[in-house]
């Protein structure tokens, strides 16, 4: 069995994903095929993979390393599963770029990274590389399942998903973390939760029925509790503990992404309300330079003889690898086209739903319709995901103003003409940082 890992110079986040397999006894004496563009990081990645290998598996997985796209396909060839985990332009030039540009503006963001103007330019740069990806797979291993865990996941997963043979599942963590999160910020840690329901779309998935060991519902107690949260302290959630009173359910990623994909609380016409809702402007860039920061004193301590240590994390991917191996049935929240498993969302729009993965491969589970309030939060971001897919797939750069025009955050903030003006400069900062959009 072979995996290769795509962008294994996200170190940190190839450390858990392959350290899991190597944990893992139905995928320990697999081969691990590492390939990224930038010499130095794929080397720090080899080494820390390596160590892991030795410390913990005997070394018993054969590692191979492959640089650059010359030695791509080597990489991909025969693989069963591919993982993605690339950051094309990384922080610097791409993601400063995605929010200095808008900043002159006067849009505001806190991560960029799924919706929005840098949500949108990512998907486009992204998409660039994707297809090349899709080309070698299709040809050197055309069996493969693709795992994406690379944001903008629903416009990257569904560009995948519709316009390439390959096999695509799109997984995020913030599905298996979101119903004990939310327990545990209300002061209810002690409840064992029995079942629970999440579907919509990546970031935005809504959690649609929570119950107790006994079949209790304990959204009664956990709108009542975030009520009070939200009117008496300033705390991290706030975002979504008012979707709760507002809409009526909770959702599965953080308050400091939703806060920027509508159009109800970064309003430049009422500032107070960054105060009142506690939204981080600038979040992902001071993420960036804390993780950078954070990883280079890590680097020091490995390659200066550092012990490393790992333990099997939530991760989707060795599970899904080890449920289709052994053909042990387990469940995900997986990212994958619609057709009809959401009635009142688009066949064509990519939605989060239930998965049962098994030696047959993902399958995901119909689940309905979604509560009409639900199902309108998530078109307005579908609408902007399926017009930077129409981008990309065209190169029309009209359907990049049409992307931007109808984000709800990009919509409610600027005119038309200075949307388009601002999409023009993002396109040529990005065609001269050499990260072309199409």
């Amino acid at each position: 069995m072979k995996i290769t890992f795509m962008g294994a110079g996200s170190t940190v986040f190839a450390k858990n994903v392959l350290g899991d397999t190597l944990l893992t006894p139905a995928l320990c004496e697999c081969e691990i095929a590492l390939y990224d563009i930038d010499s130095d990081r794929l080397e720090e990645s080899f080494i820390v993979i390596d160590a892991l290998n030795k410390k913990y598996n005997a070394s018993k997985a054969k590692i191979t390393k492959h640089l650059g796209v010359e030695q791509r396909k080597d990489a991909l060839r025969g693989a069963n599963f591919v993982v993605d985990a690339i950051q094309v332009g990384l922080y610097d030039p791409c993601t400063k770029i995605d929010f200095e540009i808008p900043k002159k503006y006067g849009l505001r963001q806190t991560i960029g990274d799924t919706l929005g103007i840098g949500g949108i330019f990512r998907g486009l740069r992204t998409i660039h590389v994707l297809k090349g990806f899709a080309k070698d797979m299709e040809e050197v291993c055309p069996d493969a399942l693709f795992l994406n865990y690379t944001n903008p996941m629903a416009i990257l997963s569904g560009f995948m998903q519709r316009y390439t043979g390959v096999k695509t599942v799109g997984l995020c963590h913030s599905v298996q973390v979101c119903s004990r999160g939310l327990l545990n910020s209300l002061g209810m840690k002690d409840v064992e939760i029995g079942s629970e329901l999440i579907a919509g779309i990546n970031h935005m998935g809504w959690l649609l029925d929570i119950r107790d060991k006994d079949g209790r519902d304990l959204y009664p107690e956990i709108k009542r509790l975030a009520k009070i949260k939200n009117e008496t302290e300033k705390h991290g959630d706030m975002v979504r503990f008012d979707y709760i009173d507002k809409l009526g359910y909770y959702c599965t990623e953080s308050s400091e992404h939703n806060s920027e994909y509508n159009c109800f609380y970064i309003k430049p016409n009422y500032p107070e309300l960054i105060e009142k809702f506690n939204i981080p402007l600038d979040e992902y860039p001071r993420r960036c330079e804390n993780q950078i920061a954070r990883w280079a004193k890590q680097k020091e301590e490995l390659m200066n003889g550092g012990d490393i240590e790992h333990w099997r994390t939530e991760e989707y991917a060795s599970h899904i690898m080890e449920a289709i191996v052994t053909n042990k049935p387990f469940k995900i929240g997986g990212n994958v086209l619609n057709n009809g498993l959401i009635d009142n969302l688009p066949a064509d729009a990519c939605v989060e739903v239930p998965c049962l993965v098994d030696g047959h491969g993902v399958h995901p589970c119909h689940v309905g319709r979604l509560p009409v309030q639900c199902a309108a939060m998530n078109m307005t971001n579908i609408n902007a995901q399926l017009l930077t897919i129409e981008a990309a797939v065209t190169c029309k750069k009209e359907h990049i103003y049409q992307a931007a025009m109808l984000d709800p955050h990009t919509g409610a903030q600027l005119s038309i003409d200075d949307i388009v003006k601002m999409c023009d400069e993002l396109y040529e900062a990005h065609e001269n940082a050499g990260y072309p959009i199409f």
